[in-house]
Parts: C-alpha cells; sequence; structure tokens
C-alpha cells in the first residue's frame, strides 16, 4: 500500500512538472517523463528490499550507484546554473556549457538518473526490475539523444565539436 501511494503523489509530481513536455513528442522532456516514471516505478516496487541484506554483492552495488547519482546530480546543475546563463529555466541555456562535469559527459543529470535506476535495480534482482532498469536506461537514451538534437539546432558546429571531446553519460567510456 505504501509503494502505491507513493506512485500516485510521483506521478502526479511528475505529470505536473512535464505537461507542457507531454505535448510536444520526440522533445527531451517528453522521454524525461518515462524515464522518471520507470524510475518510479523501481523505488515503489522495492521499498521493502532496500535495507534487507545490506552486505550482500548486490546491495553493495546498488549503494555506490545510489550515492554516486547525488555528486554527479548537484555538479550538473550547480555547473548549468552558474555558466549556462539561461534566461527561463536553468535548462534553457544561452550559452553551451563545456566546463565542470560538463567537460566529461554531456548529460550528468540524465548520467545521474542513470546510476539512480541501476542502483535502484540493484536493490532487488529480478526479472521484472530488469525490464524496467532496461525501459529506463532505454528513455534515458532517447532523452538525452532529444536533448543532442535540440543543442545541435542551437548551437550548431560548436555543440557538434562538443560531441566528439565528450561522452554521453560515462566520463571516457560511453
Amino acid at each position: 500500500m505504501p509503494g502505491l501511494i507513493v506512485f500516485i503523489l510521483g506521478t502526479a509530481v511528475i505529470f505536473y512538472f512535464s505537461w507542457s513536455s507531454l505535448g510536444r513528442p520526440g522533445s527531451h522532456g517528453f522521454y524525461r517523463f518515462f524515464a522518471w516514471e520507470f524510475i518510479l516505478i523501481l523505488v515503489c516496487l522495492d521499498l521493502s528490499a532496500w535495507f534487507h541484506d545490506p552486505f550482500a554483492w548486490h546491495q553493495l552495488i546498488s549503494w555506490f550507484l545510489l550515492v554516486l547519482s547525488i555528486p554527479v546530480l548537484v555538479l550538473g546543475v550547480t555547473t548549468l546554473k552558474k555558466s549556462g546563463r539561461a534566461q527561463t529555466s536553468f535548462e534553457a541555456t544561452t550559452q553551451l556549457v563545456e566546463v565542470g562535469i560538463y567537460g566529461y559527459i554531456r548529460h550528468p543529470m540524465y548520467a545521474s538518473l542513470l546510476y539512480l535506476a541501476w542502483g535502484l535495480f540493484f536493490k532487488s534482482l529480478s526479472w521484472q526490475n530488469t525490464f524496467l532498469v532496461v525501459l529506463a536506461s532505454l528513455a534515458l537514451w532517447l532523452t538525452a539523444r532529444a536533448d543532442e538534437t535540440e543543442c545541435l539546432a542551437k548551437f550548431g558546429k560548436l555543440y557538434a565539436g562538443y560531441m566528439r571531446r565528450t561522452k554521453r553519460f560515462i566520463p571516457f567510456l560511453l
């Protein structure tokens, strides 16, 4: 029952913040809505497993990824706010940000969600969670691809060069 309540309230919040994006299929916000939903489902399904057998190998991997998602998010948000020169929301930057964490990965906030999703997956290994984490990962990949298309339209060759110098989610790898 607590999982269902969390899911309903969480979906309401996600829907509120994603309302305008849902009317624009193909936009990064459209795909991000689904990534958030799949992650929320992972949270709701595994609330009881969070502290069960806390030193099992899969729990240790889970905690590592969950903790890693926090500084990646914080660095992404603070760098974007400081260097992006946004006119409306902090996401609507007027200047390409290539400093700090953005010098290594193009999408630290989506990377943070990816680490979060996989951290949640490792809380309770199951076929159901495997399916959900793959869907969340796919939604985040589509989100990043759509964002890159939007940034290429906005920043042109400058962004294309930036894409060649950086990775999408994991520094030096992916």
